[in-house]
């Protein structure tokens, strides 16, 4: 499954060109390899599609996301995820401090997300985050 955001032409991706008429060059005559395959996906840091199957595979296993639908859900968690952080970025300038916490966070989510998504959305966090610390 490609990465939306991060498109690479096929020449880029395989590593091809294409020859030159005016490049002679003997058999005998080899030069450096500088394309060839790459050796591990190209990353795209700002994209969360490597996520998506992995949760969906946790809660419906054997279903799977169209690209247009990563695409999709890729912008969604992004839109999210800056209103989220402006809004806790908000609550900390109001209070005079200069490190967000996860309580800011949870405010954050609180005052964005509507009823019971904002409850389900905290009560999964401070259960992963326990998840996290039980962890370390």
């Amino acid at each position: 499954m490609a990465e939306p955001g991060c498109e690479t032409s096929s020449e880029e991706s395989l590593g091809t060109e294409e020859p030159t008429a005016a490049d002679p060059k003997s058999p005998k005559q080899k030069e450096p390899r500088r394309g060839g395959r790459r050796r591990g996906r190209r990353r795209c840091p700002d994209s969360f599609a490597t996520y998506f199957p992995r949760v969906l595979r946790n809660v419906h296993d054997g279903l799977s996301l169209s690209q247009e639908a990563v695409s999709v859900m890729d912008s969604f968690v992004k839109d999210i995820f800056e209103r989220i952080t402006s809004e806790a970025s908000h609550l900390v300038r109001t209070t005079k401090r200069s490190t967000i916490t996860s309580r800011e966070i949870q405010t954050a989510v609180r005052l964005l997300l509507p009823g019971e998504i904002g409850k389900h959305a905290v009560s999964e966090a401070t259960k992963a985050v326990i998840r996290f610390n039980a962890s370390k």
